[in-house]
This record gives structure tokens, C-alpha cells and sequence, in this order.
């Protein structure tokens, strides 16, 4: 009872930023609530500075809130979508994403960016923005600067993302599968993907979004292959210092469930208002975990981390920009 007390003042606290910035994402949708969530909590903690009374609450909020909104938003995404548009965007979409692990790492490495930072990036821009990243962040066991640091700097491409792909779309005359698969496959977060598809068509808006729920679903296998790094890395770290380490203690339990939410929707058990519901409740309790780790993000440490991280994320959206183009092209898609 009484560390339910010491969690409820803080994770109530998170839930009160969380409806300011929802309510913020509404008016001014090329934002959204998640990135008005993380910016008030950073704001707050590097201003006034955090309730005494919250600490508690906030780090569960950041950590085990957020990896139930990851299973709630697999109740919401049906694999039967995913196949559905597999066979048009599969090669698009794992070159884009090989390409955009390949340019990370090999970036990060040159501008001496640590690999939990670089990893999140990589995988944000990779995937699917802020939910990847809160899906890989507790797998690698990044820290809430990171965190923050990385979902920020994904954010600010989405947003630009949704300001120039249509003019450039247009601009350049592409078809509406064209364009949807380019702005499905090139912008991180779903509903940058969704804003810049339905600005430029209702076809394109409709194509752009079932290849990102195709993109969506290799959360699981991407944060499983960090899950097994992290394991190995630990295992030689440990070799010689006599200390057992369990696998079992490292395996992404969430994302197993997530999994499981994501079939109980292909088979119908979840389905219709259910499964809008899950969806709309994922987001907002990603939005909670999100004001949590912006309050958790002391900008002494931002300082410390340089611009570097910034010039990695814009190289690697360019990359993985440039190379759905060019697959589209060589496979006579564009």
C-alpha cells in the first residue's frame, strides 16, 4: 500500500501533463501530444525543477507505463493489414530499414556518439519514431536522457517531414502509391506519416498508412536482436567475474505480449471499438511515459552530449529518405 502511495502522487502528476499536451496536439496536430508531453516535462524539471513528492511515480511512468501502452497499441494493429501490403512495400521497407542501422552505426561511431544514443536513433528513424524508441530504450537499458535526446531529435524531422514531402511529392509528380510508400517508409512517427499522406491525397494518405503499420511490426524482431547484443555483451562482460547471468531476465516481455495483442486483433477477438480503444489508450499512455522521461531530462547533460546527436539523426533520415527513392525506382514503383 504505501509504494502504491509514493507511485500515485508522481504517475497522477504525468497524467495531468499528458492531458495538457493531448489536448495542445489537438490544436496543433504537426506537433502532437507526445512531442508537447516531452517538451513541457523537460521544461518543468529544467525551470522550477521536479515535485519532491513525484520522483517515484515518474520513474515507474517512464518505464512501466510506457511498456503497457506498447501492448495496448499491438491490440490495435492487425497482422492481416500487414500482409495485405507485404508483398509491395517488403523490399522498401527492409532496405530503408538496413539502411538506416548501416548509416547510424557508422555515423555514430565517427562522430564518437555513444551506441545506446546511436541505437535509438537509428532505430526511431529505422522504424517508427517515438514508439520504437520506447520500445528498444528499456531492452538496451538507455537511460531518460537518451531517451528525451533521441524522441526530440526524431520529432523535430518529423515535423519538418510533414512541411516539405508533399510540396516535394507534387513537385516531382509522384503517383499516390508512390508517395505513400515513400512517406510510409521515410517518416518515423505514424501520425506524421498519416498528416503528410492525407495532405497530399486520400489515396496516399490510405497507402502510407497501412506500410506503416507493415513498418510498425518489426519492433519485435529489431528489439528481440537488441535484446540478444545486450545479453551477449553482458555475458562477455561477466565471463571471468564468476557472476550468473539469467537470459530469461533479459527477454522483452512486452513485447512478447505485444505480439499477442497484435494476433488477438487478427483473429477478431479484438476488433472494431476494442481495438480503437486500445489504440487511442496506447497513445495517450505513451504520452504520459513521454512527459515522465521529459521530466526526467536534465539539459546539464544535453550540453555534455554536444549537437553531434542531432547531425546523426538528420544523416540517417536523409539516408533512409534517398534510398526508398532509389528502391522505388530500380523496382519500378516510382
Amino acid at each position: 500500500m504505501d509504494n502504491k502511495k509514493s507511485i500515485a502522487p508522481g504517475v497522477c502528476f504525468c497524467f495531468a501533463l499528458a492531458v495538457i499536451a493531448a489536448f495542445l496536439g489537438r490544436q496543433f496536430p504537426l506537433i502532437g501530444g507526445p512531442v508537447f508531453a516531452i517538451i513541457i516535462g523537460m521544461i518543468i524539471r529544467n525551470t522550477m525543477g521536479v515535485p519532491g513528492f513525484a520522483g517515484t511515480g515518474i520513474a515507474f511512468t517512464s518505464k512501466k507505463i510506457l511498456q503497457w501502452a506498447i501492448i495496448a497499441l499491438g491490440g490495435g494493429l492487425s497482422l492481416g493489414q500487414v500482409w495485405q501490403a507485404g508483398a509491395e512495400s517488403f523490399a522498401v521497407m527492409v532496405t530503408t530499414l538496413c539502411s538506416a542501422f548501416v548509416a547510424a552505426f557508422t555515423l555514430g561511431r565517427l562522430f564518437n556518439i555513444p551506441w545506446k544514443l546511436t541505437s535509438l536513433i537509428g532505430t526511431g528513424t529505422a522504424i517508427c519514431g517515438g514508439s520504437a524508441i520506447a520500445a528498444v530504450a528499456p531492452v538496451i537499458e538507455a537511460d531518460d536522457t537518451e531517451v528525451a535526446y533521441s524522441i526530440s531529435t526524431i520529432f523535430l524531422f518529423n515535423v519538418i517531414a510533414v512541411l516539405i514531402f508533399p510540396p516535394i511529392g507534387h513537385l516531382l509528380g509522384f503517383a499516390d502509391s508512390s508517395f505513400g510508400l515513400w512517406a510510409g517508409t521515410a517518416i518515423n512517427d505514424t501520425s506524421s506519416v498519416v498528416a503528410a499522406g492525407y495532405s497530399y491525397s486520400q489515396a496516399a494518405g490510405e497507402y502510407a498508412t497501412i506500410v506503416k503499420l507493415t513498418r510498425t511490426t518489426m519492433i519485435i524482431p529489431i528489439a528481440a536482436l537488441f535484446a540478444l547484443f545486450t545479453a551477449l555483451h553482458k555475458r562477455r562482460t561477466n565471463s571471468g567475474s564468476g557472476v550468473a547471468f539469467s537470459l530469461k531476465k533479459l527477454i522483452p516481455w512486452f513485447i512478447v505480449w505485444f505480439l499477442v495483442a497484435s494476433l488477438l486483433n487478427t483473429a477478431g477477438i479484438i476488433s472494431g471499438p476494442g481495438a480503437d480503444y486500445l489504440t487511442k489508450l496506447g497513445k495517450f499512455m505513451i504520452t504520459m511515459a513521454l512527459a515522465a522521461v521529459g521530466l526526467n531530462a536534465d539539459f546539464r547533460k544535453f550540453v555534455k552530449t554536444g549537437v553531434k546527436p542531432l547531425l546523426l539523426g538528420l544523416a540517417v533520415w536523409f539516408v533512409v529518405a534517398v534510398t526508398s527513392l532509389i528502391v522505388q525506382s530500380l523496382t519500378g514503383q516510382l
